[in-house]
C-alpha cells in the first residue's frame, strides 16, 4: 500500500492567508475596519510562521509579495476615510419617478369593475379621508394594481416599520390615520430618499419648510430623515395646512405638494375653492399636482386594504433598540465594532446621521444601538481613549488664508469646509482659529498638528493629552526607530504610527521575514 501523499505545507498556508483576506474584506464592508486590520496582520502571519529549518519556498515569497500589495492597496483605499465624514447615500425619492410616469402610465379609462370595488371599501367607513369614486382616482388604483404592483408592495412591506407610530402620532394630533400612507407615494417608506427639489425623508420635506416645523438640518444631522422627529413636523405641518384651507383636506394635501401660496394665489385668481373644479382647468395647476392628490387617495385605499385590491398585507414589524448618550463625537465604525453589528445596522437606526461620526458640536448625543449592546457600548466608551474614539483633524487659520485658500490647500470643498465649521461660505477667518478639517487629505496630518495647544484645548479637549503616537509620527519629519515590544504586530505598529503594513516592510526591507521583539524598524512620514 502506497504511503500516503505528503502535504503541501505552501499551499495550505497560502489558503489559509486567503481565508484571512475574505474575511477582512467581510469586516470591511461591515464598517469594522479594526477587525479588519487583524485578519490582514493575520494573513501575513499564516504566511510568514514557519519552522527555523524548513526550505524556502518561492510560492510563498511570491505570495507574501503579493499580499502586501494588495493590503497597501486596500488600506490607502479604505482606511483613507479615518475621519468618518463620508456622507451617507441617499436613494431617488418615489414622488419624482411617480410623477414623471403618470404623464403616460394612468390608464385614461379604469377598469369598469374597479368602481364598484371601490365603493364597497368605502362603503365600510374605514377611511377617515374624503375619497371621490371619480375616474382620476380610480385610474391610479388600477396602475397601483399593474404596472406598479411590484413598487407599491415593496413600500407597504416597509410602512409596517413605521405606520403603527405615525398613525398614533395622527391619533393624539386628533389627524386622519389615512394621512399615515403620505409616505407610500413620497419616498416609498425609505427613510434616505431624496428628491431633486432636495426634499429628504419619509415626508420629503424640504430644508426650510423642515426647520420652520421644528426640524434641526445642518452638516452632520438632517432631521427630516428621522421617522419620529419628521413624523412630529408632518403632523405640525398638515394641521397647519387643513387648517389654511377651511378644513378641505383635497386642497391641503395638493399644497403639501406645490405648496400653500401656490394653491392660494390659484384659487383667489381663479375664483375656484374646490381642488377637483381647479383640476378641471389646464395651466390652473402644475400636471404634476393634478395627479398627486388622485395618487395618494388610491394609495390610501390599498394600503388600508391591501387584500382587497390584490396586494400582501405586510408582516407586522417591530424594530427595537437601545439609546446610549455619548458626550463626545465617534465614529460608528468604533460603535459598529463594539455591537458586533454593521455600520448599515447603525445608519438604519439613525438615519438622520448624515456622516460615519457622530456630531462634533453636540454637547451630548443619544445614539441608538442594537437592543441589548447599550452596556457594551458605554463600557467601551469608558475604557477607549479619548482620541481613538474619533480622529479629528484641525487647521490653524494663518495669516493671509480665506475658506478658499484653506479649502484648496488641504484639497476638500469650501461648502464642506464651511459646513462642516457652522460657517457661511463667504465668512471671514481669523488667525490661529481652528477649522475642522471635513475629508483626509495628504496635508492633513501636519495640518492638525499646528493648532496652538490652547486651540486644541477649545477644538477638542482629546488633545490635552499629548500622547497620540499618530500625531507623533505626523510631527516628525525625520525617520525614526521604533523597538518592536512583545505583543506587537505589523499592522498594530503600522495604525500607530499612521502608516501601512506594506510600508513598514518596504523601509525596513523585511521580505518575508516576520518580526520578533527587540527587532528596532525605522519609521518614516508618509508625507515625506
Amino acid at each position: 500500500m502506497p504511503p500516503p501523499p505528503t502535504p503541501d505545507l505552501a499551499l495550505r498556508r497560502i489558503d489559509g492567508a486567503a481565508q484571512h483576506m475574505a474575511t477582512a474584506r467581510r469586516e470591511l464592508d461591515a464598517g469594522h475596519a479594526d477587525a479588519a486590520r487583524r485578519e490582514f496582520d493575520a494573513a501575513l502571519t499564516t504566511l510568514l510562521t514557519t519552522d527555523a529549518d524548513a526550505p524556502r519556498d518561492a510560492r510563498i515569497d511570491e505570495a507574501v509579495a503579493r499580499l502586501v500589495d494588495q493590503i497597501s492597496t486596500i488600506e490607502a483605499r479604505t482606511f483613507a476615510e479615518g475621519d468618518g465624514f463620508t456622507a451617507q447615500r441617499s436613494e431617488p425619492a418615489s414622488i419624482d419617478e411617480l410623477l414623471a410616469m403618470s404623464a403616460t402610465m394612468v390608464p385614461a379609462t379604469p377598469n369598469a369593475d374597479l368602481e364598484a370595488v371601490v365603493a364597497a371599501d368605502l362603503a365600510r367607513g374605514v377611511h377617515d379621508l374624503p375619497i371621490p369614486v371619480n375616474a382620476r382616482v380610480l385610474s391610479f388604483v388600477e396602475l397601483f394594481q399593474t404596472r406598479l404592483h411590484d413598487f407599491l408592495q415593496a413600500g407597504l412591506d416597509r410602512s409596517a416599520v413605521h405606520v403603527p407610530m405615525i398613525q398614533q402620532r395622527f391619533r393624539t394630533a386628533g389627524l386622519p390615520l389615512d394621512l399615515a400612507y403620505v409616505p407610500l407615494v413620497e419616498s416609498a417608506f425609505k427613510t434616505t430618499a431624496f428628491s431633486t427639489a432636495k426634499a429628504r425623508g419619509l415626508w420629503q420635506f424640504m430644508t426650510a419648510t423642515g426647520r420652520e416645523n421644528g426640524l434641526y438640518v445642518d452638516w452632520f444631522i438632517d432631521e427630516r430623515a428621522d421617522p419620529e422627529k419628521s413624523t412630529a413636523a408632518a403632523a405640525r405641518y398638515l394641521a397647519s395646512l387643513v387648517k389654511a384651507f377651511d378644513g378641505d383636506w383635497h386642497l391641503a394635501l395638493a399644497s403639501y405638494n406645490v405648496g400653500p401660496g401656490r394653491i392660494d394665489r390659484v384659487m383667489r385668481r381663479s375664483r375656484r375653492d374646490d381642488y377637483w373644479a381647479l383640476t378641471e382647468k389646464p395651466g390652473l395647476l402644475p400636471r404634476e399636482t393634478r395627479d398627486y392628490v388622485p395618487m395618494l387617495l388610491a394609495a390610501m385605499l390599498i394600503a388600508r386594504d391591501p387584500a382587497r385590491y390584490g396586494f400582501v398585507p405586510p408582516a407586522p414589524a417591530v424594530v427595537s433598540y437601545d439609546t446610549v448618550s455619548l458626550t463626545r463625537p465617534v465614529d460608528l465604525r468604533r460603535i459598529a465594532e463594539w455591537t458586533e453589528t454593521p455600520v448599515a445596522v447603525l445608519q438604519a437606526l439613525n438615519p438622520e446621521l448624515r456622516r460615519w461620526t457622530t456630531p462634533v458640536r453636540a454637547t451630548t448625543y443619544a445614539i441608538k444601538v442594537p437592543a441589548g449592546t447599550a452596556e457594551a457600548v458605554r463600557t467601551r466608551l469608558e475604557t477607549t481613549p479619548v482620541e481613538e474614539l474619533a480622529t479629528l483633524r484641525y487647521y490653524a487659520v494663518r495669516r493671509g488664508d480665506t475658506l478658499a485658500t484653506v479649502a484648496r490647500r488641504l484639497r476638500v470643498s469650501r461648502a464642506d469646509l464651511a459646513a462642516a465649521n457652522d460657517l457661511r461660505p463667504t465668512a471671514r477667518v481669523t488667525p490661529g482659529q481652528p477649522l475642522l478639517i471635513p475629508l483626509e487629505a495628504p496635508t492633513a496630518r501636519l495640518a492638525r498638528d499646528e493648532v496652538p495647544p490652547s486651540h486644541q484645548s477649545a477644538a477638542d479637549p482629546a488633545r490635552r493629552t499629548g500622547t497620540s503616537a499618530r500625531r507623533t509620527a505626523a510631527r516628525r519629519p525625520a525617520p525614526v526607530t521604533y523597538r518592536v515590544k512583545a505583543g506587537d504586530t505589523l499592522t498594530s505598529i503600522a495604525r500607530a504610527h499612521a502608516t501601512t503594513v506594506a510600508n513598514l516592510r518596504a523601509w525596513n526591507k523585511l521580505g518575508t521575514r516576520p518580526i520578533r521583539p527587540g527587532d528596532r524598524l525605522t519609521i518614516r512620514s508618509n508625507a515625506n
